[in-house]
């Protein structure tokens, strides 16, 4: 069944427009009377069609229910900037694992150090990749791709989670030490291609985060998110 994304929603007349209404009525040649899924809140809400023009297409609601393939904890991934490229098949594998959030971030080695309004103009292009891994891994919602963060904007937002975890491959714990009983906000931490500079670990580490150690390979900056997502996505019991 079709699933469409909208941020807000009023029960009473949801209503899809702009590109996804014409979607629906001129790529899908969906007609009144079928069925289709909207995604809000985390929520999936089951509907048909009651109104359909390729500007607006007007649903009743037939049931509601919290999204399945919604994890029961809320993951925000703190990426060092790394390449675009790498950056897009980041955010695509992340969201389809269960992250909410991603928030790439200009550390001291990264390698792409785009410019805040550089970065700005493709963050459309991101956030589409998001939507779209969204749709494929049935999620009830769109994670958001935040702006370029520095690397103090970083150290002052992980404070406010339940549990942060610094991905170190210098040392640190193992993943099975990681205390994540009860916790439901956690921060992931992880570097760009050449890594943390040491300093760097030691304040996010004085911010509270967890050094975890992945063993004695050193993955790449596009592996270990992955690794680790799905580390936390088994051990949480979302995997």
């Amino acid at each position: 069944m079709p699933r469409f994304f909208l941020e807000k929603l009023d029960e009473s007349d949801i209503c899809i427009t702009g590109p996804d209404a014409r979607h629906i009525g001129l790529s899908l040649r969906m007609k009144i009377g079928d069925p289709l899924t909207v995604c809000a809140y985390g929520r999936d809400y089951q509907c048909r069609i009651r109104s359909i023009s390729p500007e607006e297409v007007h649903l009743e609601m037939l049931s509601v229910s919290l999204c399945a393939a919604e994890p029961s904890i809320s993951v925000t991934l703190y990426q060092a900037m790394p390449k675009f490229d790498k950056l897009e098949q980041i955010i695509q594998k992340s969201v389809e694992l269960g992250a909410v959030r991603i928030v790439p971030v200009l550390t001291r080695r990264c390698i792409s150090r785009p410019k805040p309004q550089e970065f700005e103009k493709k963050r459309s292009r991101l956030q589409k990749i998001a939507a779209s891994a969204a749709k494929q891994a049935g999620r009830g919602m769109v994670p958001d791709v935040e702006n370029l963060y520095t690397f103090s904007q970083m150290c002052e937002e992980i404070k406010q989670a339940d549990c942060a975890i610094l991905l170190y491959e210098s040392g640190g714990i193992r993943f099975d030490a990681v205390p994540l009983q009860g916790a439901r906000s956690i921060a992931l931490i992880i570097g760009s291609e050449g890594g943390f500079d040491p300093e760097e670990a030691q304040s996010l580490q004085a911010y509270g985060a967890s050094a975890v150690w992945l063993g004695k390979r050193i993955l790449r900056c596009e592996t270990a998110p992955l690794a680790a997502l799905s580390i936390l996505m088994h051990r949480t019991g979302n995997l």
